[in-house]
């Protein structure tokens, strides 16, 4: 390469540097997540553990770190201890000195005595960090989908555009965007309408098969979004940015779709908004696939974590003949400090420090940490949140009408068992 060429590239990369430096990011991470309920019993959904030593979080947070955002503000709430120590111990990455940061901001009262009111709410109630950074640009996300992003990405488009506002947009199939925030737009990606859960979904110009749903992703330049946050908090309704914010900004602003470029590297963009504890397991048994539709192993797109220091997984008994114990997991994820003792693991998440036992056998389960499964037990279909100690011989998602009797059982048959809890060999489900 040229001295010319390299001159130019490092120029470019300074350039964008420079650009991403000027961009203050809020992460909305306060909602109560009340679907994932019992996970979300002591803990902020952002904070529900996710694929075996990954916090919910991890994966936004994880896109503002490979995308050159270094000014980042963590919006907490409601039930945040868990998550603000995780964001304290696990993110504590960049360097002061510079500016840099990424940070857990509870409710301050600085304009209401009230808790957030809404998603706009949460960021009017903190303009006080803009006042303080002053940032050319905002970029609002949400805490709780799991995707990877190139948020650069979204910031050229809105230069590109001239525009006032950017919304992340995902393609879906028509018949499924009654579900959504449904965005409208013209040939250009100019948004001509923005629809929470519309009977009839407006395609994409060109495309009568698929419709544009938000991903809940919105860049503004600074001094508009004071204008209309000001103005939102005048007046009554959701204080909500797909309800409210963004359909008055429409009426008189240029704000446009960015199409969804997936960083996975599939065949298949993927992005998941994981409300329900049917969708949770879900996209946990995505990662346990033998080709995972989320790709976990790239390492030019690292997802990152606090992790604590556990030893190696330890698989033990070989005893391979009739009745003898033998210690396996199959197409399965196992973190470090598990011992599967003469048990058996499939299709399943293990996180850090689970104990399964003789002859016990899981399958199509998220066991998180701390969780001992006892000799002779079979699971099936089952989440089990942290420190539950399960007894030898029980039987879980086996027998809907016994589960249901002690634990939250999900229309599909899925059985979700309370961090804590402790079985008795009493109360398994043949009495």
């Amino acid at each position: 390469m040229s001295t010319s060429l390299l001159s130019f590239y490092f120029l470019n990369v300074l350039l964008q540097f420079a650009a991403m430096q000027n961009i203050f990011t809020m992460v909305l991470a306060g909602g109560k997540g009340e679907r994932l309920q019992p996970l979300t019993e002591h803990r902020a959904k952002p904070a529900v553990p996710f694929g075996g030593k990954y916090r919910i979080i991890d994966f936004t947070l994880s896109n503002c770190l490979n995308s050159g955002l270094r000014k980042v503000a963590v919006l907490i709430q409601y039930k945040s201890h868990s998550l603000d120590r995780h964001i304290r111990t696990g993110w504590n990455v960049f360097n002061a000195e510079l500016g840099e940061f990424i940070a857990s901001i509870p409710p301050q009262q600085r304009i209401s005595e009230e808790w957030y009111q809404g998603t706009a709410d949460a960021v009017y109630q903190n303009l006080f960090l803009l006042d303080s950074e002053q940032p050319d640009y905002v970029l609002i996300l949400a805490g709780d989908h799991i995707y990877k992003m190139n948020y650069a990405e979204i910031f050229h488009w809105l230069i590109a555009k001239g525009a006032d506002a950017v919304v992340g947009a995902i393609d879906i199939p028509i018949e499924e965007a009654h579900r959504f925030g449904v965005i409208g737009v013209d040939e250009d990606f100019r948004i001509t309408d923005f629809i929470e859960k519309p009977a009839q979904p407006p395609a994409i110009p060109g495309d009568p098969t698929h419709a544009f749903a938000s991903m809940g992703i919105y860049m503004f330049r600074t001094k508009i979004l004071r204008e209309y946050l000001i103005a939102d908090a005048q007046e009554g309704g959701s204080h909500d940015f797909g309800k409210n914010i963004i359909p008055n900004m429409i009426r008189d602003r240029r704000v446009y779709a960015y199409k969804f470029v997936d960083a996975n590297k599939k065949n298949v963009k993927y992005w998941r908004d994981i409300g329900t504890l049917d969708a949770y397991w879900e996209a946990n048994m995505d990662l346990v696939a033998v080709d995972p539709l989320f790709n976990l192993y790239d390492q030019d797109w690292t997802i990152r974590t606090y992790q604590g220091q556990f030893p190696p997984a330890k698989f033990v008994f070989s005893q391979d003949y009739q009745g003898g114990r033998m210690g396996v997991a199959l197409d399965s994820i196992v973190c470090g400090g598990c011992i599967v003792s003469g048990g058996r693991v499939q299709n399943s998440v293990l996180s850090p420090n689970v104990r399964v036992q003789d002859h016990a056998d899981v399958r199509e389960s998220i066991v998180m940490e701390n969780v001992v499964i006892g000799a002779q037990s079979r699971i099936r279909r089952a989440i089990i949140d942290k420190d539950v100690i399960i007894a030898p011989n029980s039987e879980i998602g086996y027998n809907r009408e016994a589960d249901a009797q002690r634990f939250t059982v999900t229309e599909s048959g899925l059985v979700v068992i309370a961090k804590g809890t402790k079985l008795h060999a009493s109360l398994d489900s043949s009495g």
